[in-house]
């Protein structure tokens, strides 16, 4: 009898250390799953701040949804974190959109054009996704009309498409939107499954790299 009661004691007390490790795996799983890590990690704009970057497309309408969510994050952003975007290209008839975000960072004109762009997408239902629509845009929000051709087919922005599409195949995103944080790790709406969830990974990650680049600077 007593060595019954041994072996049923040893036998309850494997099984409650194997729930206890299952239990703490999947716990681990669910947090890892919500982002995904670079298979090799991209070089960032300023590497004494953590980057986080975001990869969008006018067009698109989780990108929109996703806009107030980020933009609140960004009204409140740490001071040691630089922000910025990169339009994504994964059809031709991306390449207009692309080519207006450019054309708005090079004329300094992105916080007169970005929202506004999204607005007049998908609130207003208007078909701005070529030069001629983007030109009349542009020009109803303080722009010269030829100052915008010239930027809009200008070797700046020409080069700063090709960057775009190089660094979208080295970020390994496939859809938008998708935010890469400093250059490591990527996350989006079906890893996070919400746009609340974006934000708090971006967050987690955040702090993940602040501590990792704390101790880089201690040892």
């Amino acid at each position: 009898m007593q060595k019954f009661s041994n072996f049923m004691f040893t036998h309850t007390l494997r099984r409650g250390l194997l729930l206890l490790v299952l239990s703490a795996a999947c716990a681990t799983a669910g947090a890892a799953d919500t982002y995904k890590r670079l298979s090799k990690p991209q070089p960032t704009e300023d590497p004494d701040r953590i980057e986080v970057l975001e990869i969008f497309w006018y067009g698109c309408p989780h990108c929109n949804d996703f806009e107030p969510y980020l933009n609140d994050w960004i009204e409140n952003k740490p001071d040691d974190v630089n922000f910025r975007r990169m339009p994504a290209v994964f059809r031709q008839d991306w390449l207009a959109h692309a080519r207006a975000y450019y054309t708005a960072l090079e004329l300094g004109v992105v916080d007169k054009i970005h929202s506004d762009l999204f607005h007049e997408i998908h609130s207003r239902q208007r078909r701005v996704n070529d030069e001629e629509s983007l030109r009349k845009f542009f020009m109803q929000r303080g722009v010269d009309g030829d100052t915008f051709t010239k930027t809009y087919n200008s070797h700046a922005v020409e080069s700063r498409i090709k960057q775009a599409l190089s660094m979208l195949r080295r970020y390994e995103v496939t859809g938008v939107p998708a935010v890469v944080v400093n250059g490591k790790y990527v996350t989006s709406g079906p890893l996070a499954r919400s746009y609340e969830g974006m934000i708090q990974t971006i967050n987690e990650l955040i702090d993940k790299e602040r501590d990792a680049m704390q101790q880089t600077s201690t040892d």
